[in-house]
């Protein structure tokens, strides 16, 4: 580890194509009053893999068994990867979650009914949850914009433009889609360093 690297890795969570739905549109895919059937637990507290999947389709091309993530949501949001767009023919935009205005949209089908979305379809930004205690380890603060180094491995890589999310309610966690991750030889369960917290922030 380089001297401008903080000490100790932060878990990896590869994030594959899949969507959270609001409840309006859960029950218009799987019918009225239909509740999502948890799975596995996440990496994050109370974020779930669902049993549900669904079809997405954009002008170009489809993705079939897309998975839902759970709980609901008060919008719904597809997440993909930029190499997933080129079949559906959607040109993405790299948000965070849940900032959806301006974003594509595209048709998402269920076993009991298809719905339109106008907007959010998006690219996810990459970024690295944290707990506070995490945050102050690591010299962060919500918000912050900063790089994570694959120390390791056939295809060391450094990414910039990471944001920080702060809450008690997270687990330490970097979240990459797959592209980010197949450039860099990341699963889950790896690890990343932090580089350069910011204004020189971090433990000495």
């Amino acid at each position: 580890m380089s001297s401008d690297t903080t000490p100790g890795g932060i878990p990896v969570g590869v994030s594959n194509r899949h969507l959270h739905v609001s409840k309006e549109d859960l029950h218009a895919l799987f019918g009225e009053g239909y509740e999502l059937t948890k799975t596995k637990d996440l990496g994050q507290p109370g974020q779930y893999a669902c049993a549900e999947t669904v079809t997405i389709v954009g002008p170009k091309g489809s993705f079939e068994g897309v998975r839902i993530l759970g709980p609901v949501r008060g919008q719904t949001q597809v997440e993909i990867s930029r190499t997933d767009s080129f079949r559906l023919g959607v040109a993405p935009v790299v948000r965070e979650s849940g900032s959806l205005k301006g974003s594509p949209g595209l048709t998402i089908k269920g076993p009991r009914g298809t719905v339109e979305i106008r907007e959010g379809c998006i690219l996810a930004k990459r970024h690295v949850h944290m707990t506070p205690e995490d945050a102050e380890k690591y010299g962060c603060r919500d918000g912050d914009i900063v790089s994570i180094a694959v120390a390791e491995g056939d295809r060391r890589t450094v990414f910039g433009d990471v944001i920080v999310r702060v809450s008690p309610k997270y687990a330490l966690e970097c979240h990459v889609d797959t592209d980010e991750a197949n450039a860099s030889c990341l699963s889950t369960g790896d690890t990343v360093e932090l580089v350069n917290p910011p204004a020189g922030r971090g433990s000495p």
